[in-house]
């Protein structure tokens, strides 16, 4: 658990109960510079007479800026929502869950990371693939190119890859690399995480990253092809009843 009062005092501002909150980013993946902002996620819960209503409360709640002396990123999604996202394929909503940062937890948070192996299938490598892709375009737009959108392109890759050989969803780069061993990641995560959030690239490098990244992305559509892991989610009953209790248990 992290214990910091500053993101505590986000959870309890928040307006709705929370059945997690999480960090996410820079500081999930294992490259956050000093001054990296924090990226809160989470689920909140609605109550019925804003889901039922003619005035529906907030499918997503957003707050940036800054917070006692923190650059904050909060985004949030009511139960219903997320648990959609959690069955549409989408690995980001996976990480946000399963992430080790956790600020605030409770029991149903528990329930839904036991659910969350469910709702894995191969087809994760298409979120992954075309996440990668958005990723590597921002960078080539950039001019010069900053060090962090490289790195989330390769972040992205290497956790598609892992998770359809291994069926698990890991986050973190350094951890990742552990089995890549691309010697220029190590390189690249120092020059992040002892550097400005803004830190630039070496112009000279980029057919180099080019490549690199057309090879990654083989590699994930070849481990898309022989992955073991199912083609549906199977979590679809247990999330509907889990949001049936959730949501009757939330006081109006």
């Amino acid at each position: 658990m992290i214990n910091d009062p500053r993101l505590k005092n986000q959870v309890l501002e928040h307006g709705y109960p929370l059945l997690f909150a999480t960090i996410s980013g820079a500081h999930l993946y294992g490259f956050p510079s000093p001054d990296s902002d924090f990226d809160l996620r989470g689920v909140h819960v609605l109550p019925v007479r804003e889901v039922v209503g003619l005035e529906v409360g907030p499918g997503t709640v957003e707050k940036s800026g800054w917070r006692d002396g923190m650059e904050l990123d909060l985004v949030t999604h009511d139960v219903k929502k997320f648990f959609e996202l959690m069955l549409k394929k989408n690995g980001y909503v996976l990480e946000q869950l399963l992430s080790p940062l956790v600020v605030q937890t409770t029991p149903e948070h528990a329930e839904l990371k036991a659910l969350a192996p469910e709702c894995l299938t191969r087809h994760h490598a298409h979120h992954y693939i075309g996440f990668a892709a958005t990723q590597w375009g921002l960078f080539l737009k950039e001019d010069p190119p900053r060090v962090k959108p490289m790195l989330y392109v390769f972040r992205v890759l290497l956790t598609g890859i892992h998770l359809m050989r291994t069926g698990r969803v890991e986050a973190n780069l350094r951890i990742l690399n552990e089995t890549a061993r691309l010697s220029y990641l190590d390189e690249l995560i120092e020059r992040k995480v002892t550097g400005a959030e803004q830190g630039v690239l070496d112009s000279a490098d980029l057919a180099f990253y080019q490549r690199e990244y057309e090879r990654l992305v083989v590699e994930l559509e070849s481990a898309h092809q022989t992955s073991h892991l199912p083609e549906t989610a199977t979590a679809k009953p247990a999330l509907h009843e889990l949001l049936l209790r959730v949501r009757l248990a939330t006081p109006t």
